[in-house]
C-alpha cells in the first residue's frame, strides 16, 4: 500500500504542477490580448483557453498512463491510456482493472482528475468573466 500512496502522491504533485503551469501560460496569453481585441475576437480567446486546458488534461492523463505501463500493470500503452482516461474522467468502466498491489492508484487518479476538472472549470469561467467585464454587452 505504501508504494501506491507514494506513486499516487508523486503523480498528483506532478499533474498539479503541469496544470498550474499550463493555466499560468494560458492566462498570460489571454491577458496579453487587449480588451479591444477581446471584444472582436472573444470566440478565439475562449477557444484558445479551452484548447489549452484540454491539452493540459491530455498531458496529465498521459502521465498516469505512462506510470501504469512503466510499473507493468497494463501491458500495452494504448490500453494504459484508455484505462487512464477512464479513471481520470471518473467514468470508470471497469473493463480493465489493476491488481491488488496497485488498485488504489486508480482511485487516486480519479480524485486527481475530479479536482483538476473543477479547477479548469473555475479557470475557464474566470477568463469568460474577465473578457466580458469591461465590455458593454448588448443582448
Amino acid at each position: 500500500m505504501l508504494n501506491q500512496m507514494l506513486v499516487g502522491g508523486l503523480l498528483i504533485v506532478g499533474t498539479v504542477i503541469v496544470h498550474a503551469v499550463s493555466l499560468e501560460w494560458t492566462l498570460k496569453a489571454v491577458l496579453a490580448i487587449e480588451l479591444e481585441i477581446q471584444a472582436r475576437w472573444r470566440s478565439t480567446v475562449f477557444s484558445f483557453t479551452i484548447l489549452a486546458v484540454f491539452l493540459a488534461h491530455i498531458i496529465e492523463i498521459w502521465l498516469w498512463a505512462l506510470v501504469y505501463h512503466f510499473i507493468e500493470e497494463i501491458p500495452d500503452f494504448e490500453t494504459a491510456l484508455y484505462f487512464s482516461t477512464s479513471c481520470f474522467t471518473t467514468v470508470g468502466f471497469g473493463d480493465i482493472t489493476l491488481s491488488a498491489d496497485w488498485r488504489l492508484l486508480s482511485s487516486f487518479e480519479a480524485v486527481n482528475g475530479m479536482i483538476l476538472f473543477g479547477w479548469s472549470t473555475a479557470f475557464i469561467f474566470a477568463v469568460v468573466k474577465r473578457t466580458y467585464q469591461n465590455i458593454d454587452v448588448k443582448i
